[in-house]
């Protein structure tokens, strides 16, 4: 079993957490294989799946250490610690509800905390967060991010809503610690279409361009 700094560790070394919101329960399979295959192992299934407890032991039975797990959506501390049972390995609440911590840390896990102000983000990190979901974050961009951190600079931010290819390479730059990516690398066509290997590469392509973005000025350290 990984502590909750291990767990960290993996959420930001690729800096890609794939935000699964599938309609059917039947599609969270091979959603987290092609996601996998396009070498993103940061998962994180939301509650608003059917099923979606059932759909998060499955993954962990079957993925087991390949992937990170997280469970997303978590507005209550007792759905907190019904993710947990069924194996999430980390919480995801679009909102700043501090006894969340409390449940995910009790267990090991690490959480994200829900925030949009600088009050909120702060707020966070004061119960105990050990990343800010800055949601949604299409309207604010990459330049808040950037703002927050000036005065902020401890805040691990997680961005969800508005990451895109396009503006993925921004908000690592601005400092963001991961991206929370949903519905434009989860494209529904994809899905709907059972096109998995198509989800693949788009997959890569986020991988890449954050890499990218990650990597020193000139390939210095």
């Amino acid at each position: 079993m990984r502590d909750r700094s291990e767990i960290c560790a993996r959420l930001t070394h690729r800096g890609l957490v794939a935000v699964i919101r599938t309609p059917r329960h039947e599609d969270v399979p091979p959603v987290c294989d092609a996601l996998l295959d396009g070498c993103i192992d940061s998962l994180e299934i939301t509650l608003t799946v059917p099923n979606a407890l059932k759909a998060i032991q499955q993954a962990r039975e079957r993925l087991g250490p390949k992937v990170v797990l997280g469970a997303g959506t978590v507005t209550t501390a007792q759905l907190c610690r019904d993710a947990i049972s069924a194996g999430a390995q980390f919480i995801v609440s679009p909102i700043m509800r501090p006894e969340i911590v409390a449940a995910a840390h009790a267990a090991g896990c690490p959480v994200m905390l829900g925030a949009y102000t600088p009050t909120e983000a702060q707020a966070a990190y004061e119960a105990g967060a050990d990343f800010i979901k800055i949601f949604p974050a299409d309207r604010l961009g990459a330049t808040y991010v950037k703002a927050l951190l000036a005065p902020l600079p401890h805040l691990r931010i997680v961005p969800t809503g508005g990451v895109d290819l396009e503006t993925a390479p921004e908000f690592i730059k601005a400092g963001c610690a991961a991206l929370g990516v949903g519905s434009s690398l989860l494209n529904p066509e994809l899905i709907k279409n059972a096109d998995w290997r198509g989800l693949s590469r788009l997959a890569k392509a986020y991988v890449e361009v954050v890499a990218k973005a990650k990597a020193p000025p000139n390939g210095r350290s």
